[in-house]
């Protein structure tokens, strides 16, 4: 009867053993399989993160701070008014500067009206001097006559070339004074626009350090608006992932803060030109005795698609989770 017991005990243990190679057959077949059939046409990562192209506020002139109309976090639209600096200084050089162009503009024009006074002077001394000398000879006019009308004829002349040379191929809007004038007036009407700063794009404000009564200084920044309709993802994959990667790819991402439900779908834009390590700071020295061979990530550019971003916005920083799929 022991003897049974003991042979069924072993055919249980035989079967409960045989069934879980089975089992464990089973499973590495389904998992062959997945990673063959979809594994395999994959590479992903959770090393990602959100980035953009933030756009820095910076004033291009000086002066004292006389409004602040925005807030730290606060959404703008492209051309908004952000600051203002006190622009009493900039209308006074503005002013100064017109009718500096003002009084340009009036001696150019007597350039004009005295080259056209020196002409005709020209004009009418050559005739006399002509006319009296063809008839020199005859004795109808003295020799003094002649040198004083010869005389005034070439002062005339010396007269006209030194208006021409003021006026000679241009006219009064183009001559190079007039021009120079100008120059001055924009340049001073452009540091008036200046003194209201606005914001270069679409987005939300961060790292805001201006305050009312400060002086502003030329390209200290302000503040940063961040574009976040345009943001991408830099997503750091291992180098032995990256052989099949290309532009153009299709990515599916998803983001700690919506969690696996919301999913974003990008496009690859590009891979880095080399790893993290070799654009650090302190570049490590792999010639020492003591290396140690680290695999390497590189950075892939992923862009996302716009409606998505509309509907789920991500902020600058966030961590995403970022699957290429290279069979195309």
């Amino acid at each position: 009867m022991a003897d049974q017991s003991a042979a069924d005990l072993g055919n249980s243990r035989k079967t409960l053993f045989t069934w879980f190679g089975v089992a464990i057959a089973v499973v590495a077949i389904i998992a062959v399989a997945w990673w063959w059939l979809v594994s395999s046409h994959f590479v992903s990562t959770d090393n990602a993160y959100v980035a953009v192209s933030s756009a820095q506020v910076t004033p291009l002139t000086n002066g004292r701070v006389e409004a602040v109309l925005v807030h730290e976090s606060e959404a703008v639209k492209q051309g908004d008014i952000l600051v203002v600096i006190d622009p009493a200084d900039a209308r006074l050089t503005l002013a100064q500067a017109e009718a500096g162009y003002g009084a340009t503009l009036r001696k150019v024009q007597t350039y004009f009206a005295m080259a056209a006074a020196r002409r005709a002077d020209y004009q009418r001394t050559k005739l006399d001097y002509e006319r009296r000398a063809k008839i020199k000879d005859s004795g109808a006019v003295s020799n003094e006559e002649v040198s004083s009308v010869k005389a005034a004829f070439e002062a005339s002349t010396a007269a006209l070339q030194g208006a021409e040379a003021l006026t000679n191929n241009t006219d009064v809007a183009h001559h190079p004074e007039v021009l120079a004038a100008a120059a001055l007036r924009d340049q001073a009407r452009l540091n008036l626009e200046r003194t209201t700063i606005r914001s270069p794009v679409t987005g939300i404000v961060a790292q805001r350090n201006v305050q009312v009564g400060q002086m502003a200084a030329a390209g200290r920044p302000i503040m940063t608006v961040v574009p976040i309709a345009d943001v991408y993802i830099d997503a750091n994959f291992k180098e032995d992932q990256l052989a099949k990667v290309h532009p153009g790819q299709a990515v599916v991402l998803t983001s700690d803060l919506y969690g696996s439900s919301i999913k974003f779908h990008g496009t690859v834009a590009g891979i880095g030109g080399g790893t993290g390590s070799a654009f650090a700071i302190i570049p490590a020295q792999n010639a020492t005795g003591n290396w140690i061979k680290v695999v390497q990530r590189i950075p892939v550019r992923i862009t996302l698609d716009p409606k998505e971003l509309t509907a789920h916005p991500l902020r600058v920083g966030l961590s995403m989770k970022a699957s290429i799929d290279i069979t195309n």
